[in-house]
């Protein structure tokens, strides 16, 4: 597929993956189209912006709304590709309603994404932004996966509306995307699942839900140690080039895991910080033990039974479809937590 046939577009463009992911289309000589939820909103909309300017007649913003009926459709327009990245994130803490908050639009975008591109003739390719949370609900769950290694071969089957509404949503999502491509020949469809995306940000702060789940650790709230949680972690640079190569490789098929393979702890992202910042003294020095983590941590909003599905909980990553069949060379986690952490500090104004 050459660049400069077609034009591709994605939903979502002003957020964290979405931002990116325009970046690296225009430099590689794409035209793209991108979608934004509100062009009026000029803080959000501004790096996009400065992208129109450096790469004059290539990028064209629209607005659209998941939860409305044909939003895409002219955005979508005479379209090779469509990258469905747009996905609504809000903190836990947010959440009123799962159903209402989360499943009811991720679900209802993604329909309505994927009726626009029944509509669209143009479309012959259709990359999903999904997460491994649509592979699991609990670190549990993966003690029960072949080698207790995560694979694609599983689909989360674990997370509820009450319990996990953000991957239950992220899964249904997913399973509907899939059905609409079996039920038809024009398009194929690729899946990408990410685990939890660090990098540098071009979106402003209260884009990158990402961003908020270290901030905890980057505020001193684990000053007297870090609780033994890990995470399956990814570039977001290294996640855009996943999502171009998902729609420029003839052969890729299915979903492909974007992850290293070994978690990374909210220990070993001090230590990285420290080796960098050693005066950051609200980073924790040591790791807790679990005891306290299980006594406190109801108070900071943890249920027992999260603590017990996730602390202390690791396993291995099997990301070798990513590395052989979309040709991603993952970036060492010290250079995507210290940029991760850069671009906090310049968001809070820390220089």
């Amino acid at each position: 597929m050459g660049p400069k046939s077609g034009g591709v577009l994605v939903t979502g463009g002003s957020g964290f993956v979405g931002s990116h992911l325009v970046r690296r289309l225009l430099e590689r000589g794409y035209e793209v189209r991108a979608t934004v939820r509100s062009l009026g909103n000029v803080v959000k909309v501004r790096p996009l912006r400065a992208m129109q300017v450096e790469f004059p007649g290539r990028l064209t913003l629209f607005e659209a709304d998941l939860l409305k009926e044909g939003s895409f459709d002219e955005a979508m327009a005479g379209c090779r590709v469509v990258f469905h990245v747009a996905s609504p994130f809000f903190m836990p803490e947010k959440i009123k309603d799962g159903q209402q908050d989360m499943v009811d639009p991720a679900l209802i975008g993604t329909r309505n994404v994927l009726a626009g591109i029944e509509r669209t003739p143009s479309v012959e390719r259709l990359v999903f932004t999904s997460t491994v949370g649509a592979i699991f609900g609990d670190y549990a769950d993966v003690r029960e996966m072949d080698g207790q290694v995560l694979s694609e071969r599983y689909f989360n089957t674990s997370s509820t509306v009450e319990n996990n509404p953000y991957h239950y949503a992220k899964t249904v999502a997913e399973r509907a995307a899939w059905d609409a491509e079996a039920g038809q020949e024009r398009w194929r469809m690729v899946a990408v699942n990410p685990g939890l995306i660090l990098g540098p940000s071009l979106a402003p702060a209260s884009e990158s839900g990402s961003l908020f789940l270290l901030e905890e650790l980057f505020k001193g709230y684990f000053f007297y140690g870090a609780p033994d949680f890990s995470f399956t972690t990814v570039d977001v640079r290294d996640v855009a080039e996943a999502h171009i190569a998902a729609a420029e490789k003839p052969d890729a098929k299915g979903r492909y895991i974007l992850a290293a393979e070994t978690m990374t702890s909210f220990h070993d992202m001090s230590r990285i910080i420290r080796g960098r910042y050693p005066r950051g003294l609200r980073i924790p020095r040591t790791a807790l033990p679990h005891w306290p983590v299980r006594v406190l941590g109801p108070a900071f909003g943890l249920t027992q039974d999260y603590i017990r599905k996730h602390l202390g909980i690791r396993f291995r990553v099997d990301n070798s479809r990513s590395v052989h069949e979309l040709g991603i060379t993952y970036r060492p986690i010290e250079e995507t937590v210290l940029d991760h952490y850069e671009t906090w500090r310049e968001q809070h104004g820390k220089h």
